[in-house]
This record gives C-alpha cells, sequence and structure tokens, in this order.
C-alpha cells in the first residue's frame, strides 16, 4: 500500500499553502481593498477607544483659575474572533485505480483531487467572508446560524436615523436629492472628527439604483456631458463585481452584486453608505487554526489539514477560516432608502 496522505506534500503547511494559493474570488469589498488584514497570534481582539474632547474655551479673569477639562476616558474591548470550518473527506475509493505500477505522479494525481476539494471549500469561505463584510458596512454582521454581531451595541453608540432620499420626486429646480448627499456627507465628516478620509461609498439595492438612475435630477446633471454614459452602458462593470457604478453629489454609487441563495446582501430597496480611505476604519483579523501546530501562531486567512479515518477507508480533509471583519467607527456607516 502506498501511503501518500503521510508525504510531506499532505502536511498542515502544503495543505494550508495550497488552499490559499487558490484564486480568490473575494467579491466587491474585497476586490476595492475595503478592509486592512492582519494575522494575531490570539483568538480574541483587544481594542481601545479613547474619545478626545474639543471645546471651545471661555474666558476667565487672569490670575484666577482656568477651564477644568475632564481627563479622556478609554475603555477596551475584547471581540472574539469567529470560527468557520467545513470537514469533507477523501475516500480511497476516490483513488483506487489511478496508479500504476511503477508511476511516479501519484502524489501530484491525489493532490489534484484535494486541490478540488479545496476551491469549493475556498469558495464557501470567500462568500462566506464577502458576507461578514457586507455586515461590517451594514454594522450588524449576520452569520450562517443567524447569530449576529451589532457593531453598534459593541461600541456603545447607536445608528443614525435612516435616510430617506425620496428618488421618485423631481428635485432639479431646487437641488433636493444633491443636498441630501451633501447632508449625508457633513454627517460622515462629523462622525470622523479629524481622520482624514477622501469621499463616500454607497452600496445600493437594485431597485434603489434603479430609482436612482432614473431620477430627473441625476438624469438631468450628466444630461449632454459625456459621463452620460455612465447611465446608458450596460449594468455590469468589466470584471462582473457590480451591476454598475457612477457619482453624483460627492457620492459613488454602486448597483452591489451578491447574493446566496434567494438572500441578497443589500436589500433592494436600500443603500449602505461608508467613508472611504479613513485610516483604520475597516478592520479583518485573522486567527490562528484550532491545531496543535499553530498555537500561538500569526493567524492567516485559511488553514487545511488532512488526517487518516479510524476504519483506514479514507482522509478526514479540514478547512477553516478564522476571521472577525468590524468597522471601528460604526457611526460613520449611515442607511439610506428610496420612497
Amino acid at each position: 500500500m502506498l501511503d501518500v496522505f503521510n508525504s510531506n506534500a499532505f502536511s498542515v503547511v502544503s495543505l494550508t499553502d495550497a488552499v490559499n494559493k487558490i484564486p480568490f474570488v473575494p467579491g466587491r469589498l474585497g476586490q476595492i481593498g475595503l478592509f486592512n488584514e492582519s494575522g494575531v497570534t490570539t483568538t480574541t481582539v483587544a481594542i481601545e477607544q479613547k474619545e478626545g474632547e474639543l471645546i471651545l474655551v471661555p474666558p476667565t479673569p487672569r490670575g484666577g483659575p482656568g477651564t477644568v477639562i475632564d481627563k479622556n476616558k478609554r475603555s477596551l474591548l475584547d471581540i472574539r474572533i469567529p470560527h468557520f470550518e467545513i470537514n469533507d473527506a477523501v475516500m480511497a475509493e476516490e483513488v483506487q485505480g489511478i496508479r500504476a505500477f511503477g508511476e511516479e505522479n501519484i502524489v501530484e494525481t491525489v493532490m489534484g483531487k484535494v486541490a478540488q476539494r479545496g476551491q469549493t471549500h475556498s469558495q464557501s469561505h470567500s462568500a462566506t467572508e464577502e458576507y461578514a463584510r457586507v455586515g461590517a458596512v451594514k454594522g450588524v454582521i449576520t452569520y450562517a446560524d443567524a447569530s449576529t454581531l451589532s457593531l453598534f451595541t459593541t461600541f456603545g453608540v447607536s445608528q443614525e436615523a435612516e435616510i430617506d432620499f425620496d428618488l421618485h420626486t423631481d428635485g432639479s429646480a431646487t437641488g433636493a436629492f444633491r443636498k441630501k448627499c451633501a447632508t449625508t456627507i457633513r454627517l460622515i465628516g462629523t462622525q470622523l472628527g479629524g481622520v482624514p478620509w477622501r469621499g463616500v461609498h454607497a452600496l445600493c439595492g437594485d431597485a434603489f439604483y434603479d430609482m436612482l438612475i432614473g431620477n430627473k435630477e441625476v438624469r438631468d446633471t450628466y444630461l449632454n456631458w459625456n459621463a452620460a454614459i455612465e447611465l446608458r452602458a450596460g449594468y455590469a462593470t468589466p470584471n462582473q463585481q457590480s451591476w454598475g457604478a457612477f457619482e453624483f453629489g460627492g457620492i459613488t454609487w454602486e448597483n452591489y452584486r451578491g447574493a446566496v441563495g434567494n438572500t441578497s446582501f443589500v436589500h433592494t430597496d436600500k443603500c449602505h453608505l461608508f467613508p472611504l480611505g479613513a485610516p483604520g476604519l475597516f478592520r479583518t483579523y485573522y486567527a490562528p487554526a484550532d491545531y496543535v501546530e499553530t498555537v500561538n501562531t500569526m493567524g492567516r486567512r485559511l488553514y487545511q489539514k488532512q488526517y487518516e479515518m479510524p476504519n483506514g477507508k479514507g482522509i478526514h480533509l479540514d478547512t477553516q477560516m478564522n476571521a472577525l471583519h468590524i468597522c471601528t467607527r460604526p457611526k460613520t456607516l449611515l442607511v439610506g432608502r428610496h420612497t
């Protein structure tokens, strides 16, 4: 019997390298690089909050006491990194008959089967990760078991009231929609304080986006301008990662493409707005796998490991991801709707 599964090609390091090299199609948020990714050696992350206070200093008598400023308060949040694991197996029957006497590429052949399984697992983890990213943009991350992580609750803040963009109304004479955009940008900028940022992005559901490109104020703005092609062109962008995008009122509006089954990542009648370019605003933390070999090592995005079944009929194949996606200033996350 040729025990290929005990060769170096099937070690946890080699398998992990292989599954991480499989082309990753992350979805739109992964593609634009919104989240700063880093590995950690623990299964939780500690986030320190320190809120600075800006005040207007009143005049006081010369020689008298000045204005007393409260010391900045700090708080420490511990957030557990979720664990996602897929259990699979490669059965001996699946590789039966692929080896001829003297053949030397048996390991590569079996590895091909393992790689096929790993690619399927990687795609499932990619969809899971993108769904978590979208949840972080919304402020509430929902997992497959219906459990949630509310960033508003975690950070002890409340979400701003939903914005009604009133897209069906002809506000072209008064610039009503553009004024709503300006109000939105100011609100996000106020929440960021002195943190630098470069713009606002909106992930739009299908119905919201359709109403948006049909809005008279939007169409009048693009009329007789070269950029009007953005509203006339086909929906899908060249990389097929979204159904279209254009800029209006200082905000980039994008028709987000993403769903699991019949559940869209973004509600069809809503949009989710967030700032771009703010340092440390969106973070991804990868924790180490729960294997003996990976204890206290720096976390990686995906891990894969194999081990023999007790009955000797096959090999268990596990793929796991330990990832946390968060927004560190959830007050900057706004939601809009159309009426």
